[in-house]
């Protein structure tokens, strides 16, 4: 190989491309920040987790704790540990197996309906709750149940039943959890499954149709083969938060009635760090919890790379 025909270094290769795209960079700039303050700055206090840390002494004056896995151990020991991997396992399960197929149904569907006013009213219907705050969520559930004079017990004792405490029963925790997050996000989580649908060649649905398909081959052998490939690379990444749970609407539903199953990681973490300041132990928990999700993510995309080249990595 000649002189002539290497590739110039890198850094000139880098220069060339910033001065050519200049105006694309400046762009690009305020979401960088916005990552490095919010994603890589705070990994400097990753290290609170192997420290005794006093707020007095700061992150750099505080002791290291002795064993230095002292807090992580504190943890697989407690009382609550077993409690809160399965509970919040379990939210995130249920989640993933309830919530994640349905907003693919609904696309195929959408896709498929015909009438643009009919089909742009259901969307937005759809859509519509997902702008609502977890605060507003729990607080029609509060309402809606009331034992007194909620609507669902006065159907309930109108048909001559005794009126169900479905806050304080902590058989019914999981069940509102899932299906409220369900009704709220499967409609806005259908946007990226009907962009894709829409990148589908009309002429393909022509020659199908020209070839006496039905609307259900239409969906088998045209729709799901071209989402496949977003199917499974939402899939991995859903897999990569199975420890990670609405904190806000788990602490907003807790009551003392449903404390066995409402009780998740996230919300220990809130009581034993927010309210008894106890920051080493509940950096501890939170570093954990992100080992083991990015332990799985890794696993699941191995897993699917074996049998698909569509995976994140």
């Amino acid at each position: 190989m000649t002189e002539t025909s290497k590739k110039p270094p890198l850094s000139y290769r880098f220069k060339c491309a910033v001065k050519r795209d200049w105006q694309i960079y400046i762009m690009l700039l305020p979401a960088v920040a916005l990552v490095f303050v919010f994603s890589y700055l705070p990994m400097y206090g990753i290290q609170i987790a192997f420290k005794d840390y006093k707020f007095a002494f700061g992150i750099l004056g505080s002791d290291w704790a002795n064993p230095l896995f002292k807090h992580f151990t504190n943890f697989f020991e407690s009382f609550f540990f077993e409690r809160l991997l399965w509970n919040t396992l379990l939210l995130s399960v249920f989640g993933l197996l309830w919530g994640f197929p349905i907003p693919i149904i609904m696309a195929i569907l959408l896709n498929q309906m015909g009438g643009l006013k009919f089909k742009k009213f259901t969307q937005t219907a759809i859509y519509a709750p997902h702008f609502l705050s977890p605060v507003v969520i729990v607080g029609m559930l509060f309402i809606f149940l009331s034992p007194n004079s909620g609507l669902v017990n006065q159907i309930i004792t109108f048909f001559g039943n005794e009126p169900v405490n479905f806050m304080l029963e902590d058989s019914w925790f999981r069940g509102l959890f899932v299906g409220t997050d369900i009704w709220q996000h499967a409609g806005w989580n259908t946007i990226i499954y009907i962009a894709a649908l829409t990148a589908i060649d009309p002429g393909i649905y022509e020659a199908a149709t020209i070839d006496g398909a039905t609307k259900t081959q239409k969906i088998i052998y045209i729709d799901l083969p071209h989402l496949v490939p977003l199917i499974i690379v939402l899939l991995i990444l859903n897999c990569g938060s199975l420890l990670v749970s609405n904190t806000d609407k788990a602490l907003l539903m807790q009551t003392s009635g449903n404390l066995a199953k409402s009780d998740v990681i996230g919300t220990y973490v809130y009581r034993m760090g927010i309210v008894n300041g106890h920051f080493s132990y509940t950096t501890a928990i939170g570093l954990f919890t992100n080992i083991i999700n990015f332990i799985t993510i890794v696993s699941v995309n191995s897993i699917v790379k074996l049998f698909n080249e569509s995976t994140l990595f």
